[in-house]
């Protein structure tokens, strides 16, 4: 099972949420829809901030009229003067209790070898890889050198400024295709939904997330932000930016002492305080709950986006102590079934070839898990031949990858003839000394899931075994006897340190991300409460119409009668609050 997420205080806002407006721009689908958005059960109306429906609004060319309650009372207030909370229900599903701490992960500041450098989170997400345009030679810290743009800034530390350039055609690239933002950017020109948010962000730093970075520059708020990843960066996209004047502080190849100082960097300015979180991994929150308390508890929400956050804004709320209200995006809709799977079926292929220069017909492979993640990944290597056996937990899943065609197996049980091991589960050590001791010579092991601590590579640094670097991202372990495996991005996430993902998919994660901190700024007092809550899924829905601007997709309505009958409003949501 990909993650096994304690949800039992998982909130939902999704109860009575159909928004009138759907994403899609078509003409026809815009007048149909207005021709019957008055009509049902007003109840079923979202209680979703008058700002984010202004900006919706403007970039689906029409706006959903007042709908009046049996006693009058106006359901889409533009004031937000009438203030209830946001609808919250438990998940149906429930998942074994985490027991790791929120708080075990603060360490002291000082310099460690890189092979312990990245936290449990610091792999989360998908990003792209970083690219070798910087100068390899260099190897002063950045913190050791002078920097300023052209513009004579120096609130920013990066490795090379003079790559701004280089970096910036990088970001134009990706916003064409990220073109959800791009609408988000052209209908928030009238209107600055987050003026006056003060975001701090702990994203990876690639020409993707700075399309994001910009998008909520351009929707009025001051942003900092560092990176998740010691190695995902991209030192390119880096420089355009702080020539820009923005506050970036991350480059590639980062020790952990510089993790945590570039994150404190974005925090402790003077004169300027954070009210908003956007986390990949939970670090930057970990990081002013421990360290700015004052700040924390002014800070009017937190949006985090992968599996290791949520599992600590879960310890937080069950602790008593997370006093903000969090929206937890990795959960949605659109971020699983699109993020997770389709960008993995696509980069596994990319992050093996370029790393192992693998063939992949013929070969024996187990994957390690049968999530979303795990799921794209025995589909990609399927489809070039591979024989591929997986393992699971979980019954359900485990049952899905048999009605799929593969072999369900225990790892100790195939992992002798293999030629690859692929780990995407989200857990800790999946695959251990135990297993490796026990592969064949050139067995090939790497991971795709949530962190890197899936493989025990730990368990690798004893002094019978030899460690030899062949390339980046390239390790062979040798045993006494002259058996080899081949370790790839020393057990971290193989397509952020090795490839490229998809833009197009980051696309999709960046705009939830987007209008969840459109969502928090905006709510008023006392619609959430200091909990963790999932994105309407209306607005999930919206999301995903905006991206099938691409494909020139027309999407069938319901009739009146069909609406009926199945129950749902003719403009959504139209799955449960459970669907995942």
């Amino acid at each position: 099972m990909e993650s096994s997420l304690n949800r039992e205080s998982l909130k939902t806002l999704e109860d009575d949420n159909s928004m009138e407006e759907r994403g899609h721009l078509d003409e026809a689908v815009v007048s149909s829809v207005l021709e019957t958005a008055g009509d049902g059960d007003s109840s079923q109306l979202p209680k979703i901030s008058s700002k984010l429906l202004r900006m919706l609004e403007k970039a689906t060319n029409w706006r959903p009229p007042l709908v009046q309650m049996q006693d009058s009372d106006v359901v889409f207030d533009e004031n937000d003067e009438t203030v209830s909370e946001a609808p919250r229900t438990k998940s149906q599903i429930e998942y074994p209790e985490q027991t790791r701490e929120f708080d075990n992960r603060l360490t002291k500041t000082g310099r460690r070898s890189l092979s312990h450098s990245l936290s449990h989170s610091s792999t989360d997400s998908n990003s792209s890889g970083g690219s070798d345009a910087e100068n390899p030679e260099d190897e002063v810290s950045p913190r050791d050198k002078q920097r300023m743009n052209s513009k004579g800034n120096k609130d920013f530390c990066i490795k090379n400024i003079k790559l701004a350039d280089f970096g910036r055609r990088q970001i134009e690239l990706a916003e064409e295709e990220m073109t959800a933002l791009m609408a988000l950017r052209k209908a928030a020109q009238g209107e600055k939904p987050l003026a006056g948010a003060k975001i701090v962000g702990c994203t990876h730093v690639t020409a993707q997330t700075a399309v994001l970075f910009e998008t909520l520059a351009v929707l009025g708020a001051q942003c900092r932000w560092a990176a998740c990843n010691i190695y995902s960066t991209q030192n390119e996209v880096a420089a355009a930016l702080a020539e820009r004047d923005f506050p970036v502080f991350a480059w590639k190849g980062e020790s952990e002492d510089d993790f945590w100082w570039c994150i404190d960097r974005c925090v402790n300015v003077e004169g300027w305080e954070p009210n908003m979180i956007l986390d990949d991994g939970g670090d930057m929150t970990h990081w002013i709950y421990k360290k700015y308390p004052h700040v924390f508890k002014k800070v009017k929400g937190i949006v985090e986006e992968s599996i290791t956050g949520i599992h600590r804004l879960h310890h937080l709320s069950k602790a008593g102590k997370l006093c903000v209200p969090a929206i937890n995006v990795n959960d949605s809709v659109t971020k699983q079934k699109f993020d997770n799977l389709y960008c993995c079926r696509e980069s596994i292929l990319d992050s093996l070839k370029k790393t192992a220069d693998i063939m992949f017909g013929g070969k024996q492979v187990v994957v390690c898990g049968y999530g979303e993640v795990g799921k794209g990944c025995s589909a990609a290597l399927k489809a070039m031949g591979s024989i591929v056996y997986v393992t699971e937990i979980d019954p359900i899943c485990a049952l899905q990858a048999c009605m799929d065609g593969f072999r369900l197996a225990k790892l100790i049980d195939v992992v002798r003839q293999v030629d690859m091991v692929i780990t995407c589960t989200g857990n800790k050590n999946v695959v251990v000394r135990e297993h490796m001791d026990v592969m064949k010579n050139g067995c090939v092991v790497c991971n795709m899931g949530r962190s890197n601590t899936e493989i025990d590579v730990n368990g690798l640094k004893t002094p019978e075994l030899t460690w030899q670097h062949v390339r980046a991202q390239v390790d062979h372990i040798i045993w006494p006897e002259g058996k080899r495996i081949i370790l790839l991005a020393e057990g971290r996430v193989l397509n952020l340190s090795s490839s490229t993902v998809p833009i197009y998919v980051l696309s999709i994660t960046a705009t939830t991300q987007a209008l969840a901190l459109i969502e928090l700024f905006n709510a008023p007092e006392g619609r959430y409460k200091q909990d963790v809550y999932l994105l309407p899924k209306k607005l999930d829905e919206y999301v995903a119409s905006l991206h099938l601007q691409t494909f020139d997709a027309h999407l069938t309505e319901l009739t009146d009668d069909q609406a009926k009958y199945m129950g749902l409003s003719k403009n959504g949501p139209f799955k449960p609050n459970y669907y995942r």
